[in-house]
This record gives structure tokens, sequence and C-alpha cells, in this order.
């Protein structure tokens, strides 16, 4: 007999950037991101003022890893730039890539970075009220691109899991996010970018239990 769950109940703080009644919190520091970004000058110069400050966070909950169940959650990134570059989360494709994810903006401004296996790019500009639909066997990046923090709400399959590897075995994503000097953002090419074998982008795609 199917065993049942119980309901939950959760609530976005928009202000304080997190789920209240989650399960489960994510960190990341300036220092956890090294390796990211292009300027390593200005990321070292960087480091030695705020090593130790959260750049992004994630609080969720997380009912269980079983098909068909759900994660729910919030990501809060604050504002700043290493060099001309906006502060962006490690990003992932999901383990099981077949699965998608959605985002909502609740506060600030920033770009979801897209890349497919092979290598096209999307950008989706995020904004209060706006709903982001990554679809499967995409990788994806938040980019806060704002003056403010940028707060997201998340759901996505509890059984997708996260692949970091794809991104930095790549040398990062294809496209970078910058500041180009008018007030707002523009996408340039990753100089380290290696562009994956067909036998990868395969093995990906064949990925579809």
């Amino acid at each position: 007999m199917m065993q049942m769950r119980e309901p939950g109940l959760c609530t976005v703080d928009v202000e304080r950037g997190e789920l209240k009644g989650a399960t489960n919190r994510y960190v990341k520091t300036l220092l956890d991101l090294e390796g990211l970004y292009e300027d390593q000058a200005a990321y070292t110069s960087l480091l030695a003022k705020m090593a130790d400050e959260i750049v992004y966070e994630v609080t969720d909950y997380k009912p269980s890893s079983m098909s068909g169940d759900m994660i729910i959650g919030v990501t809060r990134m604050i504002p700043g730039k290493v060099g001309n570059e906006y502060f962006l989360t490690r990003g992932h494709i999901h383990a099981k890539p077949n699965r998608p994810e959605m985002y909502y903006g609740e506060k600030g401004t920033g770009i979801m970075l897209l890349e497919s296996p092979a290598g096209e790019i999307r950008t989706i500009e995020i904004a209060p009220r706006t709903m982001c639909y990554v679809p499967p066997f995409w990788i994806h990046r938040s980019v806060n691109t704002g003056p403010g923090e940028l707060v997201m709400t998340f759901a996505y399959p509890a059984d997708s899991g996260q692949d970091y590897d794809i991104i930095a075995k790549a040398g990062g994503m294809r496209n970078r996010i910058i500041d180009d000097g008018k007030g707002g953002w523009k996408a340039v090419e990753n100089k380290q970018y290696r562009v994956r074998s067909d036998h990868l982008i395969a093995e990906i795609q064949a990925k579809a239990d």
C-alpha cells in the first residue's frame, strides 16, 4: 500500500530572502566561488574584503527524494561584481537532466543564464512577478544584475539532483554576464570555455528515464 505523506506549509519571507519552514539551508561565500570569475586579480582583491560573506543562499523544503515528489524553496543573492562580472551562482544541470525547474521573481532583477549541452545560450530576465521555466536538459545559472538583492522562489522534481561538474569541466558556461557600462548588462564569450564532445552530449541526452 502506498504511504501517504502529510501536506506541508511554508512561508516566503521576501525581505529576508528565505523560506520559513524550510528543511534545508545551502550557503555559498565568495571563497566558495573561487574559479568562477574571469578576472582573478579582481577576485583576489575582493576576497580580502569579504571572503566569508555569503554571496547567495538557498532555503528549501524537501518532503522526500522520491519520484513524483517536489522540492520548493527560495534563493537569495546579494548584489555585486568581480571586476565587471556580476555575482552568480555555481549553476548546474540536473543529475536526471530530463527534469525541469521553475523560478519566480520575488525581489530584485537578474538573469537566468541557460546553456544546452551543445553550447546554445539563452538569457531570461528575472524581475518581480516574472516566472522562468527551465526546460529539461538545460544547464542553468542565476546572475544578479541589479543594485539590490535578487530573491526568487523555485520548484523542481525531488529526484532531480544536481550536476555541477558539467560546468566546471567545460571551463564555465559559454557566456559571461557583465556590466555593459551603461547601467545594464550584456553577455560576452567566455574565453576559457571548452566545447563538449559529441559523445558526452549524446550521453546526457540519453538520460531520459
